[in-house]
């Protein structure tokens, strides 16, 4: 009398069942079509922090440049244009090579101009630039 056991262990299995394998794929790009689109949409932003400390810098080595809703632009509150204000900043730049720079922008400046003043600043080589704001009142 045989055994069914017996013959079942010494049979070998050549071939791949790949069936539960796609069903998985299939539900896990399901699932993340549907999630990116709600992620991208979220505004809930958590800052990262760094353990690395930034250089103390010195109140004299700030420079302020603003621009107002009518694009004039001062350097240091004396109104300037692009073109001197570039040769400006890299005259600063090479005189002092710490220098900061803070861009005061109104609240009704169009993205586009801040970002035209931004690329003098990179095109001056400077790399420390912040952007003044002010905090809203609840």
């Amino acid at each position: 009398m045989r055994r069914y056991s017996q013959r079942q262990s010494l049979s070998t299995l050549s071939e791949i069942n790949v069936t539960p394998l796609l069903d998985l794929a299939f539900v896990l790009l399901i699932i993340f079509m549907i999630t990116t689109p709600l992620l991208e949409s979220s505004m809930n932003l958590v800052i990262p922090s760094s353990s690395a400390t930034n250089q103390p810098i010195k109140s004299g080595q700030v420079q302020t440049v603003s621009i107002d809703r009518t694009e004039t632009i001062r350097f240091n509150n004396q109104v300037v244009n692009l073109g001197t204000l570039t040769a400006q900043l890299a005259q600063l730049k090479q005189t002092n090579p710490d220098v900061a720079i803070v861009i005061r922008p109104d609240r009704e400046l169009p993205v586009q101009k801040l970002i035209t003043l931004m690329d003098v600043l990179r095109r001056a080589q400077v790399t420390k630039v912040g952007i003044a704001t002010r905090a809203e009142k609840e």
